[in-house]
């Protein structure tokens, strides 16, 4: 039986809110899912300085996190009903509505005398309310409390998608962090291999802002007129995370604004162009490693989706070094790269709804297949 679905995404870029509004039939291998309407709809800017402040270890406090999750809860359901009203859509089509939340940290491993734990703000049950149906959420904690990392869970949809009897598929989603499914041919789950590589966009965009004043490099075109920083470009590979094998997930705690803040008042006086180039270089780099020096498999086919996708000197780079590797993007299957993301918790929130498992062991390092989400009911 088909269903209409919503699905909702806020990544860790920061640069707005993504709303797919897809068709949806069938469980596991035999799920369908097509791609009716998507718009993406920015954060307001107090907004946006609220997650940050919550972000950050200085600045955040109980107080801030408690009203930022019904707040976002607000801004998301609010944002869903725009959606609504744009394209002309009934709520009552509406058979779920399905919620990444906005990551505010992410712990992978116990550390000391802190949780491995992942907290996304957006409250479900003020979704629900607003929008009048039901709504899967906070997708992460089962998985965590399964010894999982809570991260990555788009590889299930990535299997679903593209998992092939004669390729052996990559996916290799460029948001603000740069994560991956590698799926060999006549993969079953168990075979999937998957995990955060590294930094994407973060770094880049937020040099970006502070160099020229711009939110992004298009294209990658003030990267690609510079040239590489050996010093920073070894500094920043260094970095202990490449060095960790899969499970792993990282996020802002790691490679965030702090970070980048660091690298450009440590290299200040090379030339902006040049920091743009070797940041880019270290995404670029930290991605075909993860294949060449982690996976170490042959991959037929390197499929880019996220922001990252539409860099065309980061793409340009890819393919250079992964000669043996057809490097396309996820608009040559019809999908959209910007919102991939927010199609796959859509295939998430269906399989919870059938009491269906949808996180991968392999990737998040979970002892079991756990039935992901927790659900509000409209009444």
């Amino acid at each position: 039986m088909k269903k209409l679905a919503i699905g909702l995404m806020s990544g860790t870029s920061l640069d707005g809110i993504d709303i797919i509004l897809a068709e949806i039939s069938g469980v596991s291998l035999e799920t369908k899912v097509k791609v009716l309407k998507e718009k993406t709809y920015p954060f307001k800017d107090s907004v946006v300085q609220k997650i940050k402040d919550a972000m950050d270890d200085q600045l955040s406090s109980s107080k801030l996190i408690s009203s930022l999750n019904v707040e976002l809860g607000y801004v998301f359901g609010e944002a869903i009903l725009t959606f609504y009203k744009d394209e002309n859509i009934d709520f009552k089509d509406i058979s779920f509505i399905a919620s990444h939340g906005q990551t505010i940290y992410h712990i992978p491993n116990d550390e000391d005398q802190l949780f491995r734990s992942s907290l996304q703000l957006g409250e479900g049950s003020i979704i629900s309310e607003l929008c009048k149906t039901t709504v899967i959420s906070n997708f992460r904690l089962a998985d965590i409390a399964s010894g999982g990392q809570g991260a990555p869970l788009v590889p299930y949809a990535d299997y679903i998608l593209f998992s092939d009897l004669h390729i052996s598929r990559a996916i290799h989603n460029i948001g603000g962090i740069a994560n991956m499914t590698f799926i060999p041919k006549l993969a079953t789950l168990d075979d999937v291999i998957a995990f955060d590589s590294g930094p994407g966009n973060m770094m880049i965009d937020k040099a970006c802002q502070l160099l020229y004043q711009k939110r992004y490099d298009d294209q990658g075109d003030i990267s690609r007129s510079g040239k590489i920083i050996k010093e920073m470009y070894d500094h920043m590979m260094k970095h202990p995370y490449y060095k960790l094998n899969y499970p792993k997930s990282t996020g802002r705690e790691a490679f965030g604004d702090k970070y980048t803040l660091d690298l450009l008042n440590q290299f200040y006086m090379h030339e902006p162009k040049d920091i743009m180039h070797t940041l880019s270089m270290v995404v670029i780099d930290s991605i075909v490693d993860s294949y060449k020096k982690i996976i170490k498999k042959p991959i037929d086919e390197l499929i880019l989706c996220g922001g990252g996708a539409l860099n065309l000197f980061i793409k340009e780079e890819i393919a250079k070094k992964m000669k043996e590797t057809k490097v396309s993007v996820l608009e040559d299957y019809g999908y959209s790269s910007q919102y991939k993301e927010a199609l796959a918790f859509i295939i998430l929130g269906n399989q919870t709804l059938n009491h269906l498992p949808s996180n991968v062991k392999s990737a998040t390092g979970a002892k079991d297949y756990k039935i992901l989400g927790q659900i509000n009911y409209y009444r």
